[in-house]
């Protein structure tokens, strides 16, 4: 794969907080945005708002949750992170129009854009 190839891959298999916000705010019925976040609860307590929560070890049985007829933008925790990597190849191999949110939680934050609290319940992290 030579430079453009791979510049081009990027940018079709993930979108920035900024692009995500512009396209969501002009189209919002075309998007779905999820946090596939996998950890102890008292580290995930926020969210982005608006995103459904299903992390990523749970993604098989909770397929149904999935719209297929949106896009599905995918976060985790940070550029670091490449658990929504995980969950794209997984969501694309049955299907669904995947990206990945560029920077995860982390670049929301960064950028303040809107989040939620949210109680999560205990589980078994996944870590």
């Amino acid at each position: 794969m030579n430079t453009l190839d791979y510049f081009n891959a990027r940018l079709e298999a993930t979108i920035s907080p900024m692009d995500y916000m512009r396209a969501s705010k002009a189209n919002p019925d075309e998007y779905i945005l999820i946090d596939v976040r996998n950890g102890p609860p008292h580290v995930r307590n926020i969210t982005i708002q608006g995103a459904m929560i299903i992390p990523q070890q749970e993604l098989a049985e909770r397929l149904d949750e999935i719209p297929r007829d949106k896009e599905i933008i995918l976060y985790c925790w940070d550029v670091w992170c490449n658990t929504a990597a995980k969950a794209a190849v997984y969501l694309l191999k049955d299907g669904f129009k995947v990206k990945e949110l560029s920077g995860g939680i982390a670049a929301w934050n960064e950028m303040n854009l809107p989040v939620s609290d949210v109680k999560v319940l205990p589980d078994n992290c996944g870590c």
